[in-house]
């Protein structure tokens, strides 16, 4: 083997300290009892998976981890070598792609974040980290919003309840410059698009080969709705549709149709009420080629078993 071939990793450069952060509660998370950094981290990859490789580990907590902004602070490759190089550094054992279920700011919401190791791990290792983060290992999430007829302050409410009605001179005039509001609310949602055909109208601006026309978008609406309802959001959306493109599509209509049928996600249970306090917690492993979500189990080497049997190693 070649001397150049057993190189060290690159540490942090100045790329990696203008690097952008994720929106909160996304990107980078390093998983515990990780060693110091050493000369020969990464030695044994091959030298593109010891670049990407070198580079994430010098990233701060909550850095961005997708591939577009990896492959910006890349000067020698673009997005397709840095998507393939997470794959590699997946099935390694130094990463997974993990989305989840958090409260915070007083709503439920999914968030994506890459758990990162600089020790590669083995599948049980990980399926082991996954199920303790998932019993609650994390700090504690802000618990989810009362019921709108809920009052959210209840002293509030009795004080309200302990004062005199107002006369009726005071009132009147409140309800009668209130009653005009609704309408131009009411008229100026009409006509508006639906968040599932805006994603699907926006896939052609996230790649030219997945451009679809008006028509298009409208036929496959309901189906992409269906996604929607089980929790996902159009972000999510758009990267299971375009991930792992090939060179040309034929059809934009019936690749996204397919997709939007063989890809979409597992319906989840409905969540309990959440008691101020607790903790809400619930994980779902992606894969690190089309970004499938599904049970950690599910997953060998950090891919779902259609990207496994399609792998020709």
């Amino acid at each position: 083997m070649a001397v150049s071939d057993l190189s060290p990793a690159p540490r942090v450069s100045a790329s990696s300290r203008s690097h952008p952060k994720a929106k909160p509660g996304y990107g980078k998370r390093s998983v515990p009892d990780q060693r110091l950094p050493h000369e020969g981290d990464f030695a044994m990859l091959p030298e593109r998976e010891r670049h990407i490789a070198g580079y994430v580990d010098a990233l701060p907590e909550g850095a961005a981890m997708d591939i577009k902004s990896l492959a910006r602070s890349q000067p020698l490759y673009g997005q397709m070598a840095v998507g393939s190089a997470l794959r590699a550094l997946g099935v390694a054992g130094h990463l997974r792609h993990v989305r989840c279920l958090i409260g915070e700011g007083g709503q439920v919401r999914w968030v994506t974040r890459t758990f990162w190791s600089r020790i590669a791990r083995d599948n049980e290792w990980w399926e082991a980290f996954l199920a303790a983060e998932e019993r609650g290992s994390a700090p504690q999430e802000a618990a989810a919003p009362l019921p709108p007829w809920v009052p959210t302050d209840p002293a509030a409410s009795e004080a309200s309840a302990s004062v005199p009605a107002q006369p009726p001179v005071t009132t009147v005039p409140q309800q009668r410059t209130a009653e005009p509001e609704p309408q131009p609310e009411a008229e100026a949602t009409v006509d508006r698009p639906s968040p599932a055909f805006l994603a699907l109208a926006r896939l052609g601006r996230t790649d030219s080969r997945l451009a679809l026309s008006a028509a298009d978008c409208a036929a496959l609406e309901q189906a992409a709705a269906e996604w929607f309802a089980r929790g996902v959001d159009a972000d999510y959306l758009t990267r299971v549709l375009a991930a792992g493109l090939p060179a040309s599509v034929d059809s934009p209509f019936g690749f996204v149709r397919r997709r939007l049928r063989d890809k979409i996600p597992p319906r989840l249970p409905a969540a309990a009420p959440v008691v101020p306090g607790t903790p809400v917690r619930r994980l779902i492993v992606e894969c690190t080629e089309c970004a499938v979500p599904g049970r950690p189990e599910a997953f060998r080497d950090g891919l779902c078993r259609p990207c496994r049997q399609l792998d020709p190693a």
